[in-house]
Parts: structure tokens; sequence; C-alpha cells
């Protein structure tokens, strides 16, 4: 069972809205209270939030068995470094290599890159430990007022091959 990779469009808005909402709960359920993620939601997810990140930044999506199941924004490369705004699959699509692959396809879609750098929750473990798998090593670690919630934010980078 393989995904396809693809650019998002238009009309995959309200698909990524809605693993947007399932896969944060599911992360960040304990780490982030439900009220502050969904004030997150409303605005980083909303319609014309994503079709600014559309038409300013690469949007993938990951569609499995003809539906939308993940998706990746990476920003543009700047002095060949980009960084990985948020990649999320619905909760019973992962560990199947789609996120992989969303990272893999991105990573090659972004011309000269050098390094890619993703900001990640510490107590997410799944994203730590995909990070961690895929070669990411630590940069940095910081809190970060979040919606008036303290998070413990890891940066970590990537380096790649020219």
């Amino acid at each position: 069972m393989s995904s396809i990779i693809r650019h998002m469009q238009k009309n995959d808005i309200i698909s990524v809205q809605e693993i947007a909402k399932k896969s944060w709960h599911q992360t960040y359920e304990g780490i982030i209270p439900h009220e502050v993620q969904d004030r997150f939601l409303q605005v980083a997810y909303s319609r014309d939030r994503l079709l600014s990140r559309l038409e300013n930044s690469l949007f993938l999506v990951a569609i499995l068995e003809e539906s939308i199941v993940g998706f990746a924004n990476f920003s543009n490369v700047v002095d060949r470094e980009a960084e990985l705004f948020s990649i999320y699959l619905l909760p019973e699509t992962q560990g199947k290599g789609i996120g992989t692959a969303l990272l893999q396809e991105g990573i090659k879609a972004l011309p000269d890159l050098t390094s890619l750098l993703v900001c990640v929750e510490k107590e997410n473990t799944i994203g730590m430990n995909f990070y961690h798998a895929k070669g990411f090593k630590k940069i940095e670690e910081f809190d970060e007022l979040f919606d008036g919630h303290l998070l413990k934010t890891v940066k970590l980078g990537l380096t790649l091959t020219a």
C-alpha cells in the first residue's frame, strides 16, 4: 500500500483542517490544553491562512487509497536552509512510511537545500522519535509561551549533502 505525495490544492483545505485537528488532539493530549489547541487550530489552519501558506511555501499532501491522510509544510529556502513548519498524519496512518515520504519529497522539492530545521514540543515523543530516526540532531532547547501555556521546545536540524 503506497502513498502518493503531491502539492496541496485549494480543494484539499477541508481535509488538511480535519487532519490537523485530529492529529493535534492526539499528539498534544496531556501536553497542551484542548482549548489552547482549538484556538491555535482555528487561526493557523483557517482557510485564509492555508491559502497563504499554499501560495507562499511548499505544502504537500499524502494520499492513501484516494483520501488525503497527511500533510507537510516547508518554508522557502534561504541561505540553503529551510524549516519544516508542520508534518501531520491521521493517527491511524502513522508508522506506515507516509511521514517519511512527505519529508523526502519536501527535501527533493527544495532546491539547493543543505539544512532543514524543525521545532518540536519536547513531550511530543512520536515527533521526537520520528525526527531522531531520520537523522535530525538537537540544536537547542528553549521555553516558549504558546497562547499563555508554557511549552518546552526543541529545535532540531538535519544536515543534507548538496
